[in-house]
């Protein structure tokens, strides 16, 4: 199909498209693993984010489920995409760090200020001492850092530990990342946590593919937020004879898989509870079709918070307490409910309850408006 007879996607029609990808149109029946990698990982700078983000998606979901793939390493947390924590299975680990590691270096030497303070620095004796410190146990980042230190005193220990965190592939261990669990992350590396090495492809291409599947019909500049890399547009052009074309309300080429779910828009999207920082809400440059202009600076911000949809929309965002035995689920709406929607919304809600305050004896929810 030439460029200029590509169909219209209007954003209700793209809104359904992803939620399908995502589960949130209808639950898969998929297990924890199967479903985080149809997500490719998910957003975890929140440590028990994930719980919430598959619980949304899966039929059937407790949080042992979770919790036993990262003790028994078949999933782990680290820096990928956008060199954000993200939830990736032990496969995926392998598979996709190598494909952003450039990412990492580009953005630790000019996305962050401590690039500068790293100049003339031997970077590969300094990843090679980190490396030494880890043999013996895991270590925060930041004590890295100041390790490191002792051994250049003329450095910064904090552009040291940065240094670690973005140029080897550290994992976070248990208990970060166990439900119920707090504690520092304690890092070490990918290859020693998993007992493998690293893949050594380095090419983009399926990892974009495999991006299509779970949020497309997307643009390039869509895959570049998402991914954090840069100059893709050749990437997708030969990748042409693969994809279908779209475009968008205001002309921009989308593209996706040709055997990709495209739901009629009229298909109807039931409320999802969806965790802080889910990727639903960051993978796109252009996101009316999740997210409407004018509740934006409700969501987006130095912390993103749970949000909840509503006809496939953000449209509040919750906070689950627990005070001794009382659970309560408080949830903000940005515009007000009909009466069905509320219905659906409290019955989800506590469903999502019965997850996060598994022992609580009372448990409510509330739905207010916004402060």
């Amino acid at each position: 199909m030439a460029k200029g007879d590509a169909a219209m996607l209007d954003r209700r029609s793209r809104n359904r498209a992803l939620l399908a990808r995502q589960g949130l149109l209808q639950r898969w029946k998929a297990t924890a693993a199967e479903a985080i990698e149809r997500l490719v990982g998910m957003q975890s700078q929140s440590p028990t984010a994930g719980y919430v983000g598959l619980w949304s998606r899966l039929e059937r979901f407790e949080l042992e489920d979770l919790a036993g793939l990262i003790r028994d390493r078949k999933a782990v947390r680290i820096a990928l995409m956008r060199s954000t924590i993200h939830l990736v299975t032990a496969r995926d680990c392998r598979a996709l760090r190598p494909v952003l590691q450039a990412l990492q270096e580009r953005l630790l030497m000019t996305g962050t200020p401590y690039g500068k303070a790293l100049a003339g620095l031997d970077l590969e004796a300094v990843v090679a001492a980190g490396r030494r410190m880890l043999v013996d146990q895991p270590r925060t980042v930041e004590e890295m850092g100041r390790l490191l230190q002792k051994q250049w005193p003329g450095r910064d220990a904090k552009s040291l530990s940065y240094a670690m965190r973005n140029l080897l592939p550290l994992v976070q261990v248990p208990p970060r990342g166990l439900w119920g669990i707090g504690g520092l992350p304690l890092c070490t590396t990918a290859e020693a946590w998993l007992r493998q090495p690293l893949g050594t492809d380095t090419a983009p291409e399926p990892m974009l593919l495999r991006y299509l599947a779970a949020f497309g019909p997307a643009s390039v500049q869509d895959m570049q937020i998402w991914s954090g890399l840069t100059r893709l547009q050749p990437v997708v052009d030969a990748l042409r004879p693969k994809l279908v074309t779209f475009h968008d309300e205001s002309g921009r080429e989308l593209f996706d898989l040709p055997d990709a779910p495209r739901p009629d828009p009229d298909v109807p999207a039931p409320p999802r509870f969806l965790p802080e920082y889910d990727n639903l809400l960051l993978s796109h440059a252009e996101r009316e079709h999740v997210i409407a202009e004018q509740y934006r600076s409700l969501v987006y911000g130095n912390f993103m918070p749970p949000v909840l949809l509503v006809d496939g929309l953000v449209r509040g965002r919750w906070k689950a307490t627990q005070a001794r035995s009382a659970a309560v689920l408080r949830i903000e709406m940005f515009e007000p409910l009909s009466k069905p929607q509320a219905a659906a919304v409290t019955e989800e809600g506590e469903r999502l309850l019965q997850l996060v305050a598994e022992g609580a004896k009372s448990r409510e929810v509330r739905i207010e408006a916004v402060a």
